[in-house]
């Protein structure tokens, strides 16, 4: 792997490469280029995960010329695809030397570094949602019931957003999670459960299910099972499997065609 980064990098398949490198004792991202490219030697495959496909989004958006090479986990080519079909990156400027880690569309039987886990709280278990529950338990619960353990989820955010700060998908350039409208400045916590939903709706057709916003939620809110229902409401509907490809068309698009097919002649 360091050898085909460094290959890369001299003959300039790329400008410059994302990956990790230990810093202060902890593995964090860091940016490996030709000028010094002995630093290559230190370039680690961790089972830390930063979006280093969002960082690629900000370098390309500096720069559309660039050429950038990646890391990439299955979720990491999973979010390229989608941010490809969004005009946010350049498939041909992108250059992923991928990791296999995820179980995903693109590689069902591939091991999973993240999805184990620490057993949720017995608390948590009786009065909220368990983060390791498959949609399916979830769903089993009355609508009371789902309404009463949903809640008790949402109302513990701060509105921090750091699950919108860490997501590769989250690309806006006018959030509407800060709408004045919507999500009332300065009200902590913010209005329940406004905030998710709205941010849920927003994660439909693009949420690649890394599981990055559960990982950085101070309050250990089960966002990754919300938008695993989403995208499965997504997958029913439409058939559409978010970050398949980077040749399908966002499902935006795809919404307007079903929608123009239904209405009446």
């Amino acid at each position: 792997m360091k050898r085909k980064v460094k290959e890369w990098l001299e003959d300039g398949t790329v400008d410059l490469f994302l990956g990790y490198r230990m810093n202060c004792g902890h593995p964090l991202p860091h940016c490996f280029t030709k000028e010094e490219i002995d630093d290559v030697e230190h370039l680690l495959v961790s089972r830390t995960r930063y979006s280093l496909e969002k960082i690629a989004t900000h370098l390309a958006k500096r720069d559309p010329e660039l050429k950038i090479g990646l890391l990439a986990r299955d979720c990491n080519q999973r979010a390229i695809n989608v941010l490809t079909i969004w005009h946010q990156l350049d498939k041909d400027k992108i250059f992923a030397l991928n990791v296999n880690c995820c179980p995903s569309p693109i590689k069902p039987q591939a091991d999973c570094s993240y999805m184990s886990g620490e057993q949720t709280s017995s608390y948590k278990v009786q009065v909220g949602i368990d983060n390791l529950m498959d949609i399916e338990k979830a769903d089993d619960f009355s609508d009371q019931e789902k309404n009463v353990r949903w809640m008790y989820e949402f109302q513990k955010c701060l509105k921090c957003y750091g699950c919108r700060n860490i997501c590769p998908v989250c690309f806006c350039a006018e959030c509407t999670l800060e709408h004045k409208d919507l999500i009332g400045p300065g009200r902590l916590p913010p209005q329940i459960p406004i905030f998710h939903l709205v941010r849920a709706a927003h994660m439909a057709g693009r949420c690649i299910d890394c599981g990055l916003c559960e990982d950085a939620c101070p309050m250990d809110i089960p966002l990754r099972l919300l938008y695993r229902k989403v995208g499965e409401i997504v997958k029913n509907v439409f058939d559409y499997n978010t970050g398949e490809s980077s040749e399908q068309s966002p499902l935006s698009l795809l919404g307007e065609k079903v929608s123009l097919s239904l209405k009446p002649m």
